[in-house]
């Protein structure tokens, strides 16, 4: 069990990252940060002349700004040789600012939005909402992405008085497209201040007029360009109330993007901390992370787990006109961990969990288990990886879901459908898994980083020792 002044350290880091991370962009680019300052090289996909991989050398490669891959290439590698995978996603459900966005009702100047995969959204009324993202932005002759976090509560979805709906305490399911619409300003105020309220939205009137004045100054004062040069943008909701250590004892994480932020945070963690005692120089394998964007949309995307991104990237590795089936030889010595949040067991509804199945905070990492193939767990992939956590003495809890209950899914079982390589799936405790506000454990933390790390680590003598 890891001291408490390690445990504390360790979520902080964590605490600091997400805080910084309110969009899948910037959580790459603050992990880009974080593999620059450990030595890392940026690859360019399409500049195939960047790509003369050497080992012991390491390197990260993006996609659209929203996914990475980066690996670090053992000193005995050669063509033919496995790969140890961590693989876990960036995107969180939030809500996402419409193409045309700009909406006036009832006196009030709102922002729509579209819903981004399966959030529970009664949990984002009455919160002090920002704006964060990336912006394409015209310098001259170029197109130029831009990152912004406006930070500042300017937005809010207020809820409707009980005196007003006198059973929302029996159910409460807002309709996604009229109620969910935040209030950024009132139109009273905003032609005092010398606004236009009204909103167009044709192709010819330029992006800016497609959104609030409001929205549309505050961006341009934060980035410091004129609205004409705003070209298009990805931008997504988020809380401005940031990730705190919590509970009367200091053992919780509240925080926004749990899932799956936190294993994205981990497997770089772990990547970067096998790499400190010089392991790497006799590794035969390439240890690689593969964090994708769209998961929580099913993966199908080109930036997402069900494109071809990590297969050419692992291809581009392998290349060898010495051996032309060294990326197929390559995927039979391969392991990959799917890393992506599980349910804890909560205390007011312990009835939804199996009753041996039952994952506690504080317990260990979550190995997740499904008959139906929604997981891609099986017997040799768990056995192997309990060696890897007994070695590294990380704690393992087992998850399945109840019969009479609808099973989620990760990127694992498309990672191995696509590839044929071994997989498994694990993740770290969590509770209230899609809420604006989640609730995880402080020691998930250590133990998710020690587990990746050791996994790294120990993968390939392990697996020299599987007879069958």
């Amino acid at each position: 069990m890891a001291s408490k002044a390690k445990v504390l350290l360790a979520a902080n880091d964590f605490i600091s990252f997400i805080n910084k991370s309110p969009s899948p962009f910037h959580a790459v680019d603050e992990l880009k940060k974080k593999l620059v300052a450990h030595g890392f090289q940026e690859l360019r996909e399409r500049d195939t002349r960047s790509w003369k991989i050497q080992p012991t050398s390491k390197y990260f490669v993006t996609k659209n700004h929203s996914t990475i891959i980066a690996f670090a290439v053992g000193g005995q590698y050669k063509p033919g040789n496995g790969f140890s995978i961590v693989g876990a996603h960036t995107d969180s459900p939030c809500l996402k600012v419409k193409p045309v966005s700009g909406k006036v009702r009832s006196g009030f100047c709102q922002v729509g939005v579209e819903c981004y995969g399966g959030g529970i959204w009664n949990t984002w009324f009455d919160r002090d909402l920002t704006v964060a993202g990336r912006v394409i932005v015209k310098d001259g002759s170029n197109l130029v992405h831009r990152l912004v976090n406006l930070g500042g509560p300017i937005l809010r979805i207020p809820h409707l008085a009980i005196h007003l709906q006198r059973d929302i305490n029996d159910s409460f399911g807002p309709n996604k497209e009229n109620h969910l619409c935040p209030v950024l300003n009132t139109c009273v105020q905003a032609k005092l201040e010398g606004y236009d309220v009204g909103c167009k939205d044709t192709e010819t009137d330029g992006t800016a007029t497609k959104h609030s004045p409001v929205l549309i100054k505050l961006l341009c004062e934060e980035m410091g360009v004129e609205a004409d040069q705003i070209v298009d943008f990805e931008l997504c909701l988020a809380d401005t109330q940031p990730a705190v250590v919590g509970g009367a004892l200091d053992e919780f994480i509240f925080s926004p993007r749990l899932d799956n932020l936190l294993n994205a945070y981990c497997a770089c963690q772990g990547l970067l901390e096998s790499l400190s005692d010089g392991s790497l120089d006799k590794d035969p394998n390439v240890r690689m992370i593969s964090l994708f964007d769209n998961e929580e949309v099913g993966s199908q995307s080109a930036q997402g787990a069900g494109s071809t991104f990590q297969e050419l990237v692992m291809r581009r590795i392998s290349a060898s006109p010495d051996n032309l089936a060294a990326f197929e030889e390559s995927i039979g010595k391969s392991y990959m961990i799917s890393a992506d949040q599980a349910h804890a067991l909560h205390p007011n509804y312990s009835e939804k969990h199996e009753a041996n199945h039952q994952p506690s905070f504080h317990k260990g990492v979550v190995i997740k288990f499904n008959a139906n193939q929604r997981y891609a767990t099986t017997a040799i992939t768990t056995a192997i990886l309990r060696q890897v956590a007994s070695q590294v003495k990380v704690p393992l809890q087992d998850f399945v879901v109840r019969n009479d209950s609808p099973c989620g899914s990760t990127i694992g079982p498309i990672m191995s459908a696509k590839l044929g390589m071994q997989t498994i799936d694990v993740g770290a405790p969590q509770l209230s898994m899609h809420s604006i506000r989640e609730m995880g454990d402080t020691t998930s933390i250590v133990h998710c980083t020690d587990l990746f790390k050791g996994f790294f680590q120990l993968y390939p003598s392990i697996l020299d020792s599987v007879q069958f």
